[in-house]
């Protein structure tokens, strides 16, 4: 009976992940050992300090309690040693050359957002497609790319200090509302401090973001870019060949000429672009009209100078200011607004676009 006990309270410890590695702990060596008579089971985490401690606690305690009822159990929380964290690293990072893990030959979709000018609503977009997608169960991941403009981490609601877990030679974003992210003002040492950069560093922080940071086995990575045509659009051609890319405009048709042409750069560098979408878009008053702030027409433009579909047209909502504000996307603090609704339904059309696997390597090879 012991040994069946065991056997249950591993099976449900097999279920508990680490929420920044995304792999089960005992996958991990966190459960270092595990007894029946009395019921003892030993927790390591992965360092001093762990951001995720109290959660990872908590689904040790409710798998425990799943496997053995309403039975007395003893819990101890302890700390990996060096070795043990080594060979955490090892398993985790596995034979991956220290190289993008999100080139030609991965299974992650990589869509990066981009946009002719500033104050579109691209970051906004960029948060609430991937929130929405880990709404819906996919590992999902953003690489604030606005080195000069970062806003991720804040629309997130990520508290200001906020930094990635170091792990051995691994780099662990941290997570919110189910999406793991990585931004330049991370490691700013104030909020006063400015980033002002040329091109090569910009191009050096794109590529680290891309290369040291562990997002683990993703579905989706978006990647939120700086508005216009720039050193990082070109960048992103070189270290994404193969990548996605969303066009966001406003209805107006200045903006929509300037977000054309983000679209063809992004072409131009390699990128397929796979749809349009529309922020600021006309709304429905109180009294059942409609109030076009920034006129009509841009969302439809753009698309149709494209040939791709128009994802979403996003209306003006003074909720989706208020819910960025607040840190808590609007596709789960409002899901019914119509600008949430826009917006989770492009998210669902980009989740169930088929990824293919034309031009990849399948990992085999012929008998």
């Amino acid at each position: 009976m012991s040994d069946s006990l065991a056997d249950r309270i591993h099976a449900e410890l097999a279920r508990v992940e680490d929420p920044e590695l995304r792999r089960p702990l005992t996958d991990l060596g966190m459960i270092d050992s595990i007894e029946t008579d009395p019921v003892r089971v030993s927790l390591l985490l992965t360092i001093t300090g762990c951001p995720a401690a109290t959660r990872i606690e908590a689904d040790t305690r409710a798998a425990i309690e799943r496997a053995i009822g309403d039975e007395s159990y003893d819990l101890t929380v302890g700390v990996m040693n060096r070795e043990q964290r080594d060979a955490l690293v090892a398993k985790v990072r596995g034979s991956r050359p220290k190289t993008t893990p999100f080139g030609r030959d991965s299974l992650t979709r990589v869509i990066a957002v981009t946009s002719g000018k500033g104050g579109v609503g691209k970051s906004t977009v960029t948060v609430n497609l991937a929130a929405a997608m880990a709404a819906e169960g996919l590992a999902v991941g953003i690489v604030d790319a606005d080195v000069h403009g970062f806003s991720v981490p804040g629309l997130l609601g990520m508290p200001a200090g906020t930094q990635p877990t170091q792990v051995g030679e691994l780099m662990l974003p941290p997570v919110a509302h189910g999406v793991s992210a990585i931004s330049i003002g991370m490691f700013l040492q104030s909020p006063d401090e400015i980033v002002a950069w040329r091109g090569p560093m910009l191009h050096r922080t794109l590529e680290q973001f891309l290369t040291d940071v562990h997002f683990g086995d993703l579905d989706v990575l978006l990647l939120d870019l700086p508005p216009g045509t720039g050193d990082v659009a070109i960048s992103l051609g070189q270290l994404l060949p193969g990548s996605e890319a969303i066009v966001v405009t406003t209805p107006q048709p200045a903006a929509a000429e300037v977000a054309w042409r983000s679209g063809a750069v992004a072409r131009k560098t390699g990128q397929q672009v796979v749809g349009v979408i529309e922020t600021l878009s006309p709304s429905l008053a109180s009294d059942g009209s409609s109030f076009a702030l920034f006129g009509e027409g841009g969302g439809v433009a753009v698309a149709r100078r494209l040939d791709v579909p128009l994802l979403a047209q996003v209306p003006i909502s003074p909720s989706l200011r208020e819910a960025g504000d607040a840190g808590v996307p609007l596709v789960l603090s409002h899901p019914d607004d119509p600008a949430a609704v826009a917006l989770r339904d492009a998210a669902r059309a980009l989740a169930h676009r088929p990824r293919g696997l034309a031009g990849r390597s399948l990992g085999v090879s012929p008998v």
